[in-house]
């Protein structure tokens, strides 16, 4: 049996057709072998341990020292627990898609890399794109939060030295925080030393810190018993700002799980992917999610949400009540877990960039299940293997040059058929596509990758629908409904129809097998990518407003620079089938006469 190869370049179908070709083109997941295709492979020397550690420092921080003051006093107030309990249930969902796609494509990158493998380049720099905000965002504000908690352990606001100590430029109305841009370099040379070591310094920071933690719940607790849980009893009630006020704390707060993330980037320098990857993510999310719940649970019970300080919501809480001497100790425990944060923050380089990674994981897990990439890229420069290797199977297939050239010529005109003809198909022989019997086996496949591709385009348009109608209230009741109707309708049959439909048997060879297996596919994926646009939804308009410009920006640059460079460009797409075969016969010099 023949093959064809394509090439990714786009001269002759002009730009819009260049551009929509290059939005599409996957990479290949990395051998076992990470030097089999070039790469050049990092240290493998992460173990379940390092991963926890890993995962556990870069979650808790910012989410517990900083947001729980912020959420409580504008969304959620003592309905903080439940906003961080529905995030981190989204999060895990997240996380069992993430545990799949990271044990069988374990390189760096993580959601980016996911994207880039299962759905298209396009999609995946956005989703890089997204990140890079996020991660700067989100660094910078563990890093400013480090200073009101530091000054603390100084005695207070302005005790901090003057070279420390934030100053106001005259006339901008810029604050500049010396303390904060001082711990960046620090943490950014840190994890250049390496990450072993900087990975058994994040240990050492996150023991300090869960004691402090567990400090605060056991103090914690023993105070409101004493003092009769104040934050609780208030006229306002338990919702002051309603369910959509809890609902819309749950999507900040889900800022505070891009920890995991971390444990998924550094998939490269795991001894045992496989089989760590998950265990590390699973872990750090369960510790996480617990912690947080217990913390708000005692914090917001002390103090009344409204009257809670948003810099330093834990320490002014019991402060309030006359342990001075526990300031230091919670203080202690807020630097480190900032600092520990700050290094997850950094290690894989708003809410949004996390939500959007995590709804294109899901995404990635539905692909990697019923639609596979069927073709791998291939670089250009083996050419001269390719065509040895395609000329050796032409020969195997038999038959006249002239039916071949025919064949290949009826086969490519349909982009979307197989580039390899399996199961006996006589791909060489385009007169016997309706006699032979077991083409029928290739073009009912194809059609269930059709259908199953459209089934999983029209679902996610479905589920933003519907949370969108259902979370704006400014829209006519009527409409509204109409649009749930409709979203609910589509979300509906694309669950219907992919549990109905078989999945790709190709899944069971994609990346590196063995490892964990997302359960209940497509029930959790497409539930997954449901809470997660509702959770972007629910960020609101202003937010959106700002990430649009950036995500602006960052189609302009792709489509004038970054398509333009990126490593495929010259890339050959062969059947996945005879990648390794072409490799293999590249390392040894061998060729097929």
């Amino acid at each position: 049996m023949g093959f064809l190869v394509d090439s990714q370049k786009d001269g002759g179908i002009g730009f819009l057709g260049g551009c929509v070709k290059t939005l599409i083109r996957r990479k290949q997941v990395d051998s076992a072998d990470g030097n089999v295709h070039g790469h050049h492979q990092l240290a493998k020397e992460l173990s379940v341990l390092h991963l926890i550690a890993i995962g556990v420092g870069s979650t808790i921080g910012a989410g517990v020292y900083i947001l729980v003051g912020t959420v409580a006093r504008e969304h959620a107030g003592p309905a903080l627990a439940l906003s961080f309990l529905i995030a981190g249930f989204a999060a895990a969902l997240s996380a069992f898609c993430y545990a799949e796609l990271a044990s069988r494509c374990p390189s760096a990158g993580s959601a980016y890399h996911y994207s880039y493998i299962c759905v298209g380049e396009g999609v995946a720099w956005l989703v890089g794109w997204a990140l890079i905000l996020e991660y700067t965002i989100g660094g910078s504000a563990v890093a400013r939060g480090i200073s009101p908690n530091l000054a603390l352990l100084f005695g207070g606001e302005g005790s901090l030295p003057f070279f420390l100590a934030r100053q106001a430029i005259p006339g901008l109305g810029i604050v500049v925080d010396p303390c904060a841009a001082i711990l960046v370099f620090v943490v950014t040379g840190l994890l250049c030393v390496g990450i072993k070591e900087s990975t058994m310094v994040q240990g050492i920071v996150t023991t300090v810190n869960l004691c402090a933690m567990l400090f605060v719940i056991i103090a914690g607790t023993y105070l409101g018993f004493k003092t009769g849980w104040s934050g609780y009893e208030l006229p306002t009630g338990y919702f002051p700002f309603g369910v959509d006020g809890m609902l819309a704390g749950s999507a900040v707060v889900f800022f505070a799980y891009i920890g995991f993330d971390s444990v998924a980037s550094t998939a490269e320098e795991v001894r045992n992917p496989q089989r760590d990857l998950p265990m590390g993510i699973g872990f750090a999310l369960s510790i996480c999610c617990s912690l947080y719940m217990l913390v708000s649970i005692v914090v917001v019970g002390l103090v009344p949400y409204y009257a809670m300080d948003p810099d330093t919501p834990i320490s002014s809480a019991f402060a309030a009540h006359g342990m001075q001497w526990a300031v230091y100790i919670i203080t202690a425990g807020a630097v480190m877990a900032l600092c520990s944060t700050l290094m997850g923050s950094m290690l894989p380089q708003v809410s949004v960039g996390t939500l959007l990674a995590f709804t294109m994981v899901a995404i990635s897990v539905l692909i990697l299940r019923y639609v596979p990439p069927d073709e791998v890229p291939v670089p250009s420069s083996l050419q001269d293997t390719i065509d040895s290797v395609s000329l050796h199977y032409n020969r195997i297939s038999g038959g006249s040059t002239k039916k071949k050239s025919k064949a290949h010529a009826s086969i490519s005109k349909d982009s979307k058929l197989p580039l390899l003809v399996g199961k006996n198909a006589p791909a060489d022989y385009p007169d016997l596509v309706k006699e032979d019997p077991s083409v029928k086996y290739v073009l009912s496949e194809e059609k269930r990758r059709k259908i199953a591709g459209w089934t999983i385009a029209f679902t996610c348009i479905g589920a933003f629908t519907l949370t969108y109608a259902a979370s704006n209230l400014a829209i006519q009741w009527l409409v509204r409904y109409c649009l749930c109707g409709f979203g609910g309708a589509l979300l509906l049959t694309g669950l219907v129809v992919l549990t109905c439909i078989e999945q790709d048997e190709a899944r069971h060879n994609f990346g590196h097998s063995g490892g964990f297996t997302c359960p209940f596919v497509p029930l959790l994926p497409i539930f997954c990518i449901l809470i997660n646009i509702y959770l972007l939804v629910n960020l609101g308009g202003a937010t959106w407003a700002r990430v649009s410009v950036w995500l602006a920006i960052g189609v302009v640059v792709y489509l004038f620079y970054g398509r333009k460079h990126s490593s495929l460009m010259d890339a050959v797409y062969v059947p996945v089938a005879h990648a390794g075969e072409i490799y293999g016969r590249r390392s040894s010099g061998d060729t097929l006469a």
